[in-house]
């Protein structure tokens, strides 16, 4: 019933057809011009006017049809043309309408056979029952073979674009998605990190509040800076431009592993790094010390990087107590977007555990990474 009331509301063809499909319609006058020239008896005069009123919804309604139903509006409408080929040779219309017909038809083989029973219907009916075959067969044939080819070809061009635009939309559905989960990564890294010194230079506040007044309010200070740090980084996160520095992290984890009590060591050679293999490793070595305050329980930390020319490694390792920590890491999105960022350049990421010397972290990066 839907169906039925949008193909009575204006726009009587899909919008896509454009304002074509009006105009052939006035192709149907061309059966009345024998009866400028020619008397004919009022019963076909009314009969032609009857055939036109039905045929008219039934040529509208074509261009929403598909499958089956092209089928049976082909049928109808070959079957109109054969009970006027006798009285009228300028029905072969009809003919040409039942080519353009076959387009409806999605599987482009199948259109094409339709079509060519529509046009070999037409000539056996010219040959046969027209009064006069060749001014029948002309018009037919003459206009149906291109017309039906013209349609048949701009249908499955038109599906072609269709199916294409669909694939567009997934494609940029899928980047959409895409870009969510680096949003997702990128603010779990940088908010992860932030709170959790946050939180360890608020305990120690906390505790120098009473003993120590003034180096309670260096910690507080710290904590004001780190937070306003924090929103501004996360504000350029959300726009797509940050772009964090490996020596950034260094001063950072430097600070962050101070505050918990960890002793830091560097062994960072002096290196040319790409910016997008910069950022991963600056990314990646934020979780990494995120990790070693949270859940390891150490008391020294270890930061390496050389690189071999081909490769760049990071590598960072604590001393540990490998528990629920280790869990906790393994099934976080912490090292899941490591593993996403390192992958998407060439890269890979391996953990080394160690029951007695804790864990260790090891990003391999190609020395010309690019985003």
């Amino acid at each position: 019933m839907k169906k039925i009331k949008g193909m009575l509301a204006w726009p009587w063809v899909p919008p896509e057809y454009g304002k074509a499909p009006y105009l052939w319609a006035f192709a149907l006058l061309f059966m009345l011009s024998k009866y400028v020239f020619f008397p004919a008896p009022a019963l076909e005069l009314a009969a032609m006017a009857l055939t036109i009123v039905v045929f008219l919804p039934l040529y509208f309604a074509s261009f929403w049809f598909e499958g089956e139903r092209t089928v049976l509006a082909i049928v109808v409408t070959c079957l109109i043309a054969v009970l006027w080929v006798p009285h009228n040779g300028m029905t072969s219309s009809f003919i040409i309408y039942a080519a353009g017909m076959c387009a409806g038809l999605r599987d482009a083989r199948r259109a094409y056979v339709a079509l060519g029973a529509v046009l070999s219907l037409g000539a056996f009916a010219g040959l046969t029952l027209a009064p006069d075959a060749v001014q029948y067969l002309i018009p037919a044939l003459g206009i149906g073979i291109p017309v039906g080819i013209a349609a048949v070809m701009d249908g499955t061009l038109a599906r072609s674009r269709q199916a294409l635009l669909r694939a567009q939309e997934e494609v940029a559905h899928m980047a959409t998605i895409a870009e969510r989960e680096r949003i997702s990564r990128d603010l779990h890294d940088l908010l992860g990190h932030t709170l959790s010194l946050i939180t360890l230079k608020a305990e120690l506040a906390g505790k120098l509040a009473e003993r120590d007044l003034a180096a309670c309010k260096r910690e507080i200070a710290d904590i004001e800076t780190s937070a306003r740090n924090a929103l501004a980084e996360v504000r350029s996160a959300v726009t797509g431009y940050r772009l964090t520095g490996l020596a950034h992290e260094l001063a950072s984890a430097r600070a962050s592993l101070a505050a918990a009590g960890i002793t830091l060591t560097e062994q960072v050679e002096p290196l040319s790094i790409p910016a997008a293999a910069e950022n991963v490793m600056a990314l990646a070595l934020r979780e990494a010390v995120t990790n070693i305050i949270r859940h390891a329980g150490a008391t020294r930390c270890t930061v390496s990087m050389a690189g071999d020319g081909e490769a760049i490694v990071l590598r960072v390792a604590d001393n540990g107590v490998l528990a629920a920590g280790v869990h906790a890491l393994r099934h976080g999105n912490g090292l899941t977007g490591m593993k996403e960022r390192a992958a998407a350049i060439g890269g890979r990421l391996a953990l080394n555990l160690n029951l007695e010397h804790g864990l260790a972290l090891e990003l391999r990066l190609p020395a010309g990474a690019t985003a």
